[in-house]
């Protein structure tokens, strides 16, 4: 393999395991934030017990999250700096903003929830994790900011004396249509994928407790996991929805942005007219000669492209081959069609998971019961990687499809400003970066194997007791001071890892 190959499959690997985090971070911390808040409200023990062992998993979650997401940045100057070069001055200022303001929220105000347990105001502390909560998607929002960017550059002048694009308008984009499209489905995935965690964890230990025989387990189940399943639920039903929303929003802005993309999520190779949405194909796609549309839903496509059911031509793939060929100039400018169908198909399908699991908990807890199902806690447990994977199909679509580019060219705006990813690479040797993939590949498997065994471990051992009646945390102090927490044992570090 080439430099430019390795290049790509170093980004790829480290890209989606970081995300693997990114997503049960960005929604379980106002998860968390609503559970402290029940506890603070209503001075009920299970809540205090649930932002506790929630707390936890959100801790080992976002540690491993942050170590991985490091490498990240250091990747656009090691294998990247062509395309640091040219659009560095850009790229870089919400990245910069990023760590200044979101990153700065999050370390600060996570430090003082896992250590202020016993020393602040009980609503002081209740404010630190909403601030964590607010700081998580604000992080989100300028990273989703820079990589709209890359789709649809806008903001930016292009220097023909220097050969780079350089920033002009900031506000031009922190509000870029692609970035305002793309926050909200991304926070709905993350939303989705926290509720489903939260609820498949509440739905195993209900079944465990229910079927254990034991009077105070089974009592447990009812008051403690079956609240926070339903809450987790809620989050779930209403997150579908967004999901879908702003899909269907993003969806119709991609077919004007980056129609290539669109026309090889589909396989649609020749323009047509009201096309039929496909769902199953044959072939091996790269040609687009050998792909066979087996089943085929018709009216869906038109409405996903213009928001209407007929009377829609759409370009095929490899009539913008040719178009961009005549704009651009020689080369091949299709993405690979294998993975941009099915990884846009992965990202829809995976969703059953959480749809099956929202179903099925929603009619087993109905007027208060505790389901005792084997079977549910199977399904609880199994759909709790889905929207995980669904997630990361979500982004290896975005990246995938927008191939050969790095920077897409904007169809109404500056074209100047593109690059192509063979451009962007840095010129090191090959065997350099089959190293550095290699470390880093290794590296980032014994980090999974470390999160995996500390998730499970405490997810089994489930939450800590609560309170006791003399420490009993939902008073004042004995000198009024407005809720501080008693005085409990601190451990914080065992608290956080």
């Amino acid at each position: 393999m080439s430099t430019l190959d390795v290049s790509r499959w170093q980004f790829g690997i480290t890209t989606v395991y970081h995300f693997i985090f990114v997503p049960l971070t960005i929604g379980l911390a106002p998860l968390i934030a609503i559970m402290q808040t029940a506890w603070v409200i209503t001075g009920k023990e299970h809540w205090y017990r649930l932002t506790k062992f929630f707390g936890k998993l959100f801790l080992i979650n976002f540690a491993i999250g942050v170590a991985t997401g490091i490498v990240q940045e250091f990747q656009f100057g090691m294998n990247w700096s062509e395309y640091s070069r040219f659009v560095g001055d850009i790229f870089g200022a919400p990245l910069a903003l990023e760590a200044l303001i979101a990153f700065f929220l999050e370390s600060t105000f996570i430090g003082l929830w896992i250590f202020g347990w016993t020393r602040l105001p009980k609503l002081v502390h209740l404010a630190t994790i909403w601030v964590v909560a607010i700081g998580v998607n604000l992080s989100a929002y300028f990273i989703i900011a820079a990589n709209s960017f890359m789709q649809h550059p806008v903001g930016a002048k292009f220097n023909p004396e220097t050969n780079r694009a350089e920033l002009d308008s900031i506000w031009t984009l922190l509000t870029n249509n692609t970035t305002v499209a793309a926050f909200p489905h991304v926070v709905a995935g993350a939303f989705l994928t926290a509720g489903t965690f939260v609820a498949g964890i509440a739905g195993w230990f209900m079944v465990r407790n229910a079927r254990s025989g034991d009077a105070a387990k089974l009592d447990e189940a009812k008051v403690m996991w079956r609240p926070v399943a339903r809450l987790g639920l809620w989050v779930v039903a209403a997150s579908i929805v967004v999901v879908a929303i702003t899909g269907d929003i993003q969806g119709k802005l991609m077919f004007e942005q980056q129609p290539m993309k669109m026309a090889s999520a589909e396989s649609l190779c020749h323009t047509e007219t009201d096309p039929d949405f496909s769902i199953l194909t044959v072939g091996t796609h790269n040609n687009c000669d050998s792909v066979e549309h087996v089943l085929e839903v018709p009216y869906v496509l038109p409405f996903l492209a213009e928001g209407q059911f007929s009377g829609v031509t759409l370009q095929g793939v490899e009539d913008l081959q040719r178009s961009y060929v005549e704009d651009f100039g020689p080369g091949n400018y299709r993405p690979n069609l294998f993975v941009t169908y099915w990884s846009f198909r992965a990202m829809i399908g995976l969703l059953a998971g959480s749809v099956l699991l929202l179903l099925a908990g929603f009619w087993l807890t109905r007027g208060g019961r505790v389901p005792d199902k084997r079977w549910f806690s199977w399904l609880s447990l199994i759909a709790i990687p889905t929207p995980f994977l669904a997630n990361s199909a979500g982004w290896v679509f975005t990246e995938m499809g927008r191939q050969p580019w790095v920077v897409v060219p904007n169809p109404t705006g500056d074209k100047t400003i593109r690059m192509t990813v063979a451009q962007g690479v840095s010129e090191h040797a090959t065997a350099t970066v089959v190293f550095s993939l290699v470390v880093f590949t290794l590296l980032y498997g014994a980090l999974a194997v470390v999160w995996f065994y500390l998730m499970h471990r405490y997810t089994v051992v489930g939450p800590e007791p609560g309170p006791s009646a003399s420490d009993d945390q939902s008073g004042p102090d004995d000198d009024g001071g407005g809720g501080r927490h008693r005085a409990e044992p601190v451990e914080p570090l065992s608290f956080a890892y």
